[in-house]
Order: structure tokens, then sequence, then C-alpha cells
């Protein structure tokens, strides 16, 4: 009877042990088969979770219990989530009930019109282009930053990469947009900007322009100077970029004539002065090109026949006729028609 009761202890203890070692492995053990990261939108159903996140993890019975415990069917939080080497049950199940998030990386550039900016946008956060497109042309929104429209307040977007939360409103993204913004005008380019006599949307607008106009973040300030000379002596600007922009037709080639006289404020042939707002969302380069931009007497500049992506400047029309002279029989010899 004592033996029994001895083997009995014993047999307690290793099987005590043994649950022990079982529940450590299980709920704070390494949980994770293969990194990944996961998207859980408003859409995404408790199962979905489970069917996208269980192939990565093992000690799924371990999971399931924690889970049930903390509610996390009924709690789970939308988000993106970084399922990492090393992760217990314990932590994941807290980490999609409490919401921790690991930010995404935002990224824009070589956008012309807001709605380009929110197809983009939808691609990298949990909003919808729909959601993002009235937000970004919500005339009350803007007013509250400070800017006449929608389409000046498209100034406040310096391209960039940024961290947001994958599930930031579109509102949210704004009002963060607007604080890099800020940030972005700090007192040394504010100094510059005095110098060109423009506002910080105009020179944004001016940029557009300018980014637009050549890729050669090494002309550009030469290509800023070039509209600076005719802001300042009355000419229009008579940039060919602004003429898509009125045609909403970014892919054209070749401005004909005809195109010239389209009735439209952003066409800078029959407007003089600056176009009502950016005409695209210039680069970092292209905007402090403008406030750098090249002192010098040239009025006029056209693509190389080259088509090596740089222009050739000129002082006097006739010097820009016959510039452009050549561009256009090479743009006729290239069967560049439109």
């Amino acid at each position: 009877m004592k033996k029994l009761f001895i083997w009995t202890f014993v047999v307690g203890i290793v099987l005590g042990a043994a649950i022990a070692v079982w529940g450590y492995i299980s709920f704070k053990g390494n949980a994770v088969v293969e990194p990944k990261e996961l998207y859980v939108s408003r859409n995404t159903t408790y199962e979905e979770l489970l069917d996208s996140l269980k192939p990565a993890i093992k000690h799924h019975f371990a999971f399931d219990l924690y889970a049930e415990r903390l509610n996390l069917k009924e709690s789970y939080k939308v988000g993106h989530y970084v399922v990492k080497d090393g992760m217990n049950v314990i932590e994941l199940v807290r980490m999609l009930k409490l919401g921790l998030q690991t930010p995404v990386n935002v990224t824009m550039n070589n956008v012309k019109i807001p709605a380009q900016l929110a197809g983009k946008l939808a691609m990298q956060l949990e909003a919808d282009s729909a959601e993002l497109v009235s937000v970004l042309t919500d005339k009350a929104l803007a007013k509250k930053l400070g800017f006449d429209s929608p389409l000046t307040m498209f100034s406040i977007f310096i391209p960039n990469t940024y961290e947001f939360y994958w599930t930031a409103t579109p509102e949210e993204f704004v009002e963060r947009m607007y604080k890099e913004y800020k940030r972005f005008w700090n007192e040394e380019r504010d100094a510059k900007r005095k110098r060109s006599g423009l506002n910080r949307v105009e020179v944004a607008t001016l940029a557009s322009i300018v980014y637009e106009e050549t890729r050669k973040v090494d002309e550009m300030p030469r290509v800023a100077g070039v509209y600076i000379n005719r802001l300042r002596t009355g000419m229009p600007l008579q940039a060919d970029p602004t003429i898509k922009y009125a045609m909403q037709q970014f892919g054209l080639r070749r401005i004909l004539k005809s195109y010239l006289k389209y009735p439209s404020p952003y066409n800078t042939y029959i407007n003089k002065g600056l176009p009502p707002s950016p005409i695209c969302m210039p680069s970092v380069e292209a905007i402090d090109a403008v406030l750098n931009f090249e002192k010098h007497e040239y009025l006029y500049f056209c693509a190389r026949h080259t088509f090596d992506g740089y222009h050739n400047f000129a002082k006097t029309y006739s010097q820009h006729l016959a510039n452009a002279r050549l561009y256009q029989q090479e743009l006729n010899k290239r069967k560049i028609m439109k």
C-alpha cells in the first residue's frame, strides 16, 4: 500500500511536471512557424483571420484556449500586424485583441490629381479610394487648414515615404500630412521663398510646372529661373504641361497649336501668371529648385532634339525659334504626332 502511494505520488509529480512543461511551451514558447504580415480589414471575419494566421503558427490548441478566454472572436481589432519569429501564443492573442499594429510605409509621388492620389493611397491603407477622394476634395477641410480650395490644399502633400497605421482614416491622413507640410516649410525655406516673391502655394504651383518640364534635377533651377523671369516681366508662362493638365490628357507627347486655345484657367498660353493650383505633386527637388532659382536672362527654353531629357535655353525669341525647329523636325522624324 505504501509503495502504491509512493508510485502514485511520483507519477503525479511526473505528470504534473509534464503538463507544466507542455503548458509553458504551448503558451509561452515560440509559436511562430513562419513570420508573416496580417491585414485585418473591417470586412475580415474571425474565421478568415484564423485561416490566414494559423498556417504561420503552431500550438493551435493553446491559441484557441487563450483566444476563447480573452473573447478574441468578439474583440479582435482591424489593423496591420506582423507575426514575428519568437512570439508566443499569449503575445499573438493580445496583439490582435489590443490592436498592437505595426505601422506601414506609405509612399507618395508622381501624382497629378486627387483621384490619382486616392488610388495610390487605397493600395497602401485600409481606407478605400472613394472615402479618400471625398476627404481630399472636401472644401470645408481645405478651409479649416487655411486653403481656398481642395486644389490648393493639394500643395500640402510632399512626396516622400511616411509611416502610418494601416487603419488611419482619410481625415487622419490629411491632418498628418498638414503637420509634415508645416515641418517641411522651415525658417530656411521660408526665407528663400521670400526671395522669389511667391507664397507657399505659388511655390508649389511653379514647382509642379518645373517638375513636369524636366526630371533633370541639375536643370530644374534654370527652368525655374525662366519662369521667374516671365512672371516678373508680365509674360505668359506658356508652359506646355499646363495644357495637358487643362485637357486632362497627361499622355500627350506633342502639344499642337489647336490645343493652345483650350479654354481653362490652367492654360498658361491664354492666361498670364501662375495657374490656380499645382498641376501635379512636385518633388522636393523641384520645390527647392524654385526656392533656389537660377538668376539669368533666359526667357525661353525648348527640349533638345537629342531627346536626352535636357533643354536648350534662349534669351531671344529668334534663338528660341531656331531651337524649336530642331525639336519639331525630330518629332516629325520619329513620327510623334500627338
